[in-house]
């Protein structure tokens, strides 16, 4: 058995509820309201497909502040609604449609005329609904689609360090907690975590005489390892969206430091972009408190003491400050991919 569509009817007058009724419960499942108070309150608890509603029914609020309502909120902004008014004017009929109305019908109704226009905008709400599904859809698939770009583009970084497990993205979960610790946007954090898992895109054009040199580095080596800031730039910045812009910002210049003693372009405080002043106080915690081949974890009481220690030096001060006031959500996050880690 199908379902039927269902119809509010709002109006003050029985007889006009009744006629409308009359007409169109045979297809439709129909909900009655003598007011435009009545019929908020009918929404609250339900969510016809269409909705009939009157002009004037005094001494409550018409029929244009009613849809007003309607249209302002999110959960009942979608449902059609159909003004049906003796309010015959092209003024009435001009209001009615400003207010959010789809159609206007006139009484004394014309049977037929309402069968059809209701018919013909319950249709084009479903219409609309499964377009709108679609897009979403195609939104998701889009989203996994560049996820799976971005974690592709993090791994190649480190595809020949075995010792780095989840480290790029859980230093990415981090860099993203403090992005909105710093008043970031629920939306920018979230490109910065994205960002953050390719600050080490560069690797990619270091030889492996060098990424997998026993012991440290020779002054040759070192110098060669030096460049993969700017590989990483030359790589993300040929996209122009803001994620590959951000991104492009965060591998150039994760390895400044606050006092200028960075590298590759010795930047100095705050022109060090910001991006890169969060990711780089991530990636030396993270880093700190993970186990290596060549050496144990840190515990975080000293990993801390060195970001304060360092502070004003290697990292922006303040956002040292702010970074260990959100060390609850800090250890969450290590737990989270620490565990997932683990199961691997």
């Amino acid at each position: 058995m199908s379902h039927k569509q269902s119809i509010l009817i709002v109006d003050d007058t029985l007889i006009n509820v009744l006629l409308l009724k009359e007409i169109l419960q045979k297809d439709y499942l129909i909900l009655e309201a003598a007011s435009g108070e009545i019929a908020l309150q009918v929404l609250s608890e339900n969510r016809p497909d269409l909705i009939l509603l009157d002009i004037m029914m005094p001494p409550g609020m018409d029929g244009y502040e009613v849809c007003r309502i309607l249209k302002s909120r999110p959960e009942t902004a979608s449902i059609p609604v159909i003004f049906v008014s003796a309010m015959s004017q092209v003024g009435d009929e001009s209001k009615g449609f400003d207010a959010g109305a789809v159609d206007y019908i006139t009484k004394p109704v014309n049977i037929d005329l309402v069968r059809a226009r209701v018919k013909i905008h319950l249709t084009l709400a479903d219409q609309q609904r499964a377009t709108e599904q679609q897009v979403r859809e195609r939104t998701h698939d889009l989203e996994l689609t560049k996820r799976a770009a971005i974690h592709m583009l993090g791994d190649a970084g480190h595809y020949n360090d075995n010792d780095t497990g989840v480290h790029m993205w859980r230093m990415a979960a981090i860099s993203a907690a403090l992005a909105r610790a710093l008043k970031w946007s629920v939306e920018d954090a979230h490109l910065m975590e994205l960002a953050a898992a390719m600050h080490d895109t560069g690797k990619i054009g270091i030889p492996d005489s060098v990424l997998k040199a026993p012991g440290k580095f020779t002054p040759e080596q070192w110098e060669t390892m030096k460049t993969h800031p700017e590989i990483g730039y030359q790589i993300l910045s040929k996209s122009d969206t803001p994620l590959f812009q951000l991104a492009a910002q965060v591998a150039y210049c994760h390895h400044e430091k606050w006092d200028g003693s960075g590298y590759p372009r010795g930047l100095s405080g705050e022109d060090i972009p910001e991006c890169a002043r969060i990711v780089a106080i991530a990636d030396v915690f993270d880093a700190l408190t993970m186990a290596r081949s060549y050496k144990k974890a840190w515990s975080v009481d000293d990993s801390i003491a060195l970001l304060k220690e360092d502070s004003g030096k290697h990292f922006d001060r303040q956002m040292v400050d702010v970074f260990i006031s959100i060390m609850p959500e800090v250890l969450e996050i290590k737990e989270h991919w620490d565990s997932q880690q683990t199961a691997e």
